[in-house]
């Protein structure tokens, strides 16, 4: 009885240090892709609302002393 249960022990310890190891390789995998810019497809996916190359965007300035002036400009 012992032998079977250290036999279905060992068995199940290799098929989750595989299962483990396989993950852990294609994450690996697919985080190398990312970082060298490949991509699984022909085509790149660009979000629906980046701009153009070329085209002036609208930008608001946030900063501290922008929104200073303008409330000492509202005053």
């Amino acid at each position: 009885m012992n032998d079977l249960l250290a036999a279905v022990y060992l068995i199940f310890f290799v098929l989750i240090a595989g299962g483990a190891f396989a993950l852990m390789n294609q994450n690996l995998r697919g985080s190398a892709s990312l970082a060298s810019g490949q991509t699984r497809g022909s085509t790149t996916r660009r979000h629906p609302e980046a701009p153009e190359p070329g085209e002036e965007v609208l930008y608001v300035d946030l900063s501290r002393e922008r929104l200073e002036e303008l409330y000492q400009q509202a005053s």
